[in-house]
């Protein structure tokens, strides 16, 4: 077994994985607050 050296490993891929996250649920959050106003404003 290899010996373990931290902050030897590559981590692009799970940096770009983890940012296409962050900015799924920042438009997912930010369509739900505007359907939300949407609604409100029909209903009100």
């Amino acid at each position: 077994m290899a010996k373990f050296e931290h902050g030897k490993m590559d981590i692009q891929v799970q940096e770009k994985t983890f940012a296409g996250f962050v900015k799924a649920v920042t438009w997912g959050s930010v369509l739900v607050m505007l359907f939300l106003v949407f609604l409100a404003m029909v209903n009100g």
